[in-house]
């Protein structure tokens, strides 16, 4: 079953899965069929203006589909397909020629969207269809472009918007930025090492291709290809492997001044808060401590955990933002066993990779 299922849905864009494309579908069933139905709403009683225009049903394949892509941003719908259908009108008004105006009419719409930034591939439809349109499109001249064309747009941008919120989808997408965790114009830790959006800028001139990804995602995308990297080569290495097993630990009745003494005896940056059975309740640290409160329970915050047998690189991430300090090991009780800190992972990293780069020579 599981092999017939590949052969009937092989992804053809990365991240893609068949309960996603399932969802995709009903999203634009959806957003077309409230589209027209605005539309009729809108300006039905003229039976020369089509309630939706065909251009819609390209723009919904990228606005449901891939979400995520420039192409399918709410200005580049709207802005692409209106400029473009401006471009298109204007073409079919100047060059009398049929077959010369809609190429003219496509060109000038890439360039158009181009300087805009709108690029939008229905656009190209949105053209052609204000020159091979007919009497109807004809008739509505420069207006067609606003309606249906760009009312269309806009309706199925907003039903887009809505329709990703509840599925709680980053749309309008917006790329990730990673920022210094102190506030400082530095680079967030995990990005000082390792290659630089600059890398990138230079890669993507190398290969002379436009891709359809934001360059913001694609940084994104190539710093966890370098995490997984190392966690496919390093991840025999567990939590319980590098972890430290006699945790110092304070209980949510302590006073501040408790756990603020045992922070600096032992240079440690968190504590975790256990209860008498070792039930782990959340973290305290210096950052907390200056809040104010009498009583640890007053001051602590919710601990990142992991389990034992987690693999230690996948950690490399959180400790590496300059918020976690540490990781709270649990086991299947919920009972702190382990504490994982940024040195910890730092040593290992230190003795694993140097052995990696001499295995290699």
């Amino acid at each position: 079953m599981s092999k017939l299922r590949f052969k009937l849905f092989s992804p053809i864009l990365a991240g893609a899965t068949l309960n996603d494309r399932l969802i995709n579908g009903l999203g634009a069933l959806i957003g077309i069929g409230l589209t027209g139905l605005i539309g009729e709403m809108t300006f039905g009683g003229n039976p020369d203006l089509p309630l939706i225009v065909a251009p819609l049903g390209a723009s919904s394949v990228l606005l449901f589909a891939v979400p995520a892509s420039p192409l399918a941003q709410p200005w580049s719908i709207i802005g692409g397909n209106t400029l473009s259908c401006l471009c298109g009108i204007l073409a079919y008004r100047l060059v009398p020629d049929m077959m010369v105006a809609s190429g003219i009419a496509v060109g000038l719409a890439i360039v158009v969207m181009s300087l805009t930034k709108c690029l939008h591939p229905p656009g190209g439809a949105a053209a052609l269809t204000a020159v091979i349109g007919g009497p109807a499109v004809a008739a509505q001249g420069f207006s067609f472009a606003l309606v249906p064309m760009a009312l269309n747009s806009i309706t199925l941008v907003l039903l887009g918007i809505i329709f990703h919120k509840l599925l709680r989808h980053n749309y309008p997408h917006v790329p990730p930025k990673v920022v210094s965790p102190v506030g400082t114009k530095d680079p967030a830790p995990i990005l000082r090492a390792g290659f630089h959006v600059e890398d990138v800028d230079a890669a993507l001139a190398e290969l002379g291709e436009a891709f359809d990804i934001n360059r913001n995602d694609l940084d994104q995308l190539l710093q966890r290809v370098e995490r997984q990297a190392l966690l496919r080569t390093h991840g025999y290495l567990t939590c319980s492997d590098i972890m430290s097993r006699d945790v110092i630990t304070v209980r949510p009745d302590d006073d501040i001044e408790t756990a603020l003494a045992l922070l600096l005896e032992h240079n440690l940056r968190i504590l975790p808060v256990a209860d008498t059975s070792g039930q782990l309740l959340g973290t305290i640290g210096l950052r907390q401590i200056a809040h104010g409160g009498r009583q640890v329970r007053e001051a602590m915050v919710p601990a990142f955990t992991a389990s034992p047998d987690t693999p230690a690189f996948s950690l490399l991430t959180p400790l590496a933002d300059g918020l976690i300090h540490a990781v709270i090991i649990q086991d299947t009780a919920g009972r702190v066993v382990g504490l994982l800190s940024q040195t910890d992972l730092l040593a290992a990293a230190g003795r694993v990779l140097p052995a990696t780069e001499a295995a290699k020579g």
